[in-house]
């Protein structure tokens, strides 16, 4: 019996495999040496600033707190302490009351919704940092789902940014160059404050992804405005319920297959990305589909940026460093030259080491989520940052990083197993400009 690997594929696969442990180890050697060089943060001190932050955020709601989760979670140009505080703000802001929500739909629609609607539920079911859900079905007999903007949102999307960076500006050292991340912020906002726009992208997301994989929502025009928006009603159970009632291995991979291959399909027709990548926008329907809802946040990144974002996942696995320079370059990632520069040569070590722990789950044809090693690294390498507090990279990776970091935390938390061998192709394609595939 011949063990010998002589073709180009099993070689490959073992050649891949044994750079994946030697770069892991690596990365796992590097962390660990980071970790002890930052050890003298005043943790204490960010957490009870950001915890004082949040509670004035809070009370604004709005685009105060869209601003902070932006500029906070997981993108590593704010104290760790802060990002945690901040993370809040998707899950714990209280509804408005039950009379200024009829005065809303009464000024927007033109009657109270116990007049346009067979029932309607004045409980939010959810509320968030713009606005809130609640539960109705039409005089048709569909259940749906009204989604209302809190009062003076828009209108107070410049006041906020004045404030956000008046606060943040005390973090960030290189406070000049923190203008582009705000303009992006204030043109993503603009765009998901008007619902309008948000319906249109339900439309346009229901055409293109309703299959026997994928369910999306159904606008209804005729009960929308800017600031109301009712969309067809979707059941199922969200990341949290789905834990609960504690799913085997085979359906936890089941469910983050369905989230993993809805990311790699928007990236396989090369047009618009849903860009709020946190468990309560996503969930598994009674027939087993994935559930996609609350289109506000979706972004059209420029084709040049996204060739060049997707382009480092299989440039960090080659661990080619002239590749690597010359990406992070064009992405606006090393500020000078790391070979005579000793600030920038830590931050490209770092970004190294980040890059190829974040492109591990595109070596192999399957990849554990779930591994407890894993997590360990992306938890480390999100919070360890040697030069935090500064504005670096592209002004997109703001939303991209969040798409992506909020599908692997979304997975991490699932403890899923994932196939990744359709989408290592779909990634290569999308890099080579090959053109995406009509939907099936």
């Amino acid at each position: 019996m011949n063990d010998f690997p002589s073709s180009k594929y099993d070689r490959g696969k073992i050649f891949a495999k044994t750079g994946l442990k030697v770069g892991t180890n690596y990365a796992k050697h590097y962390l660990k040496n980071l970790r002890g060089a930052d050890s003298n943060r005043n943790s204490e001190f960010y957490n009870q600033t950001a915890q004082q932050i949040f509670s004035e955020f809070t009370k604004l709601r709005g685009t105060a707190l869209k601003i902070a989760q932006s500029l906070s979670i997981d993108q590593g140009l704010l104290p760790d302490e802060f990002s945690e505080v901040m993370t809040q703000a998707q899950y714990s802001v209280p509804p408005i009351n039950r009379s200024l929500v009829r005065s809303i739909i009464k000024r927007e629609l033109g009657d109270y919704p116990e007049s346009l609607f067979e029932s309607f539920d004045t409980e939010a079911i959810a509320a968030a940092s713009i606005g809130q859900v609640h539960a109705a079905r039409l005089k048709t007999g569909e259940k749906v789902a009204v989604k209302i903007q809190y009062p003076g949102v828009r209108d107070t999307i410049a006041s906020d940014l004045g404030l956000a960076k008046s606060l943040f500006k005390r973090f960030i050292k290189n406070k000049d160059e923190l203008e582009e991340y705000f303009e992006e912020i204030e043109s993503t906002l603009r765009l998901e404050t008007d619902y309008i726009n948000e319906g249109e992208t339900i439309d346009r997301f229901h055409e293109r992804f309703s299959t026997d994989r994928f369910e999306t929502p159904r606008w209804i025009e005729e009960f929308s405005t800017e600031r109301v928006l009712t969309m067809s009603y979707l059941e199922g159970e969200h990341l949290k319920e789905f834990l609960k009632r504690d799913p085997s291995q085979e359906e936890k991979n089941s469910f983050g297959q369905k989230i993993w291959d809805f990311f790699h399909e928007q990236v396989r027709q090369s047009d618009e990305i849903h860009a709020d990548t946190h468990p309560g926008n996503f969930l598994l329907t009674k027939e087993g589909k994935l559930g996609i809802i609350d289109f506000g946040c979706v972004k059209n990144f420029p084709d040049e940026f996204f060739r060049d974002y997707l382009l480092l996942l299989p440039t960090h696995l080659e661990r080619d460093l002239d590749k690597i320079k010359a990406l992070y370059n064009r992405l606006d990632v090393l500020k000078g030259d790391p070979e005579t520069d000793e600030k920038e040569k830590k931050y490209f070590e770092f970004c190294l080491n980040y890059g190829f722990t974040f492109a591990m789950p595109y070596e192999s044809d399957t990849f554990d989520f779930g591994d407890p090693e894993y997590k360990e690294l992306i938890r480390g390498y999100t919070k360890n940052a040697p030069i935090g507090n500064e504005a670096r990279g592209n002004k997109h990776f703001l939303y991209s990083t969040r798409v992506h970091l909020g599908l692997y935390h979304f997975l991490m938390k699932l403890g899923a197993t994932i196939e990744t061998r359709k989408s290592q192709e779909i990634v290569q394609n999308r890099i080579d400009g090959r053109l995406a595939a009509p939907k099936n």
